[in-house]
């Protein structure tokens, strides 16, 4: 392993990390704040407990995969998960999709605590809130960790990433103490779509037995060419926007 190796993979796994990172913080912090941290706690616990389970038990299965198949099919799924984050960014910079706004999502998951906060059962409803959604961003963080390490045999780099992100915005959660609403998530999720969608480029041409030039340099070359298209993209539907409107 080398810098051009581990540094693509460590970001695309931090910043991809983040992002999902910052959706299951907003929704435990509402529920600790509008319950208590009790159940937001249990709930978190729980669903960390339940993905190590199933990590310890699927992660060894990817061993017994041959590299070029797993590159083939880790790449094609990078590609159809990179896209769809990179065809909703593409469409909020463009104006046609609203911008995620983690403030509001804060506001709706406490405005629904609160309403069950008379129900007998409701430190069961608030610890199941944070169970849910620290499991699915988790589900997330896993696949994101597997498919962007495991291709280069690269897992331990991709959850340092992953760790990391998840050390970073509990830091700074905690420092703040509110929803991570400043953090510019559109522009993240444009990013990760971006470096998702070179790797796998990259891993599928490689499990099909390409010869990238400049070997892992290539995604290098591969991000920039998607970024130009992108940018294009918005360009052009901002254009098409704005005529509408004018009409």
């Amino acid at each position: 392993m080398d810098i051009p190796s581990i540094l693509p993979t460590l970001t695309a796994s931090f910043l991809a990390s983040t992002v999902e990172v910052v959706e299951a913080f907003t929704i435990v912090l509402a529920v600790a704040l509008t319950r208590s941290w009790r159940p937001a706690l249990i709930g978190t616990f729980a669903a960390l407990a339940l993905l190590a389970v199933l990590v310890a038990i699927f992660g060894p299965l990817f061993a017994l995969i041959p590299l070029g198949l797993m590159q083939f099919v880790i790449g094609s799924m990078l590609i159809l998960f990179g896209m769809r984050w990179l065809r909703k960014a593409i469409g909020r910079a463009a104006g046609y999709i609203a911008l995620h706004d983690e403030a509001a999502a804060f506001a709706r998951e406490t405005d629904a605590l609160k309403r069950q906060a008379g129900e007998a059962r409701a430190d069961w409803l608030a610890g199941m809130a944070a169970f849910k959604a620290v499991l699915l961003e988790g589900i997330e963080v896993v696949f994101i960790v597997i498919a962007v390490g495991t291709a280069h045999r690269m897992t331990g780099i991709a959850a340092l990433g992953a760790l990391a992100a998840a050390l970073a915005v509990l830091i700074l959660g905690a420092l703040v103490h509110k929803p991570l609403s400043q953090v510019p998530e559109n522009t993240l999720k444009f990013t990760v779509g971006l470096m998702l969608s070179a790797f796998g480029i990259f891993w599928t041409g490689e499990g099909m037995g390409a010869p990238w030039p400049g070997a892992d340099l290539s995604i290098l070359g591969i991000f920039l060419v998607l970024l130009a298209v992108s940018l294009s993209a918005v360009t052009i539907m901002r254009g098409v926007r704005a005529r509408q409107e004018a009409a």
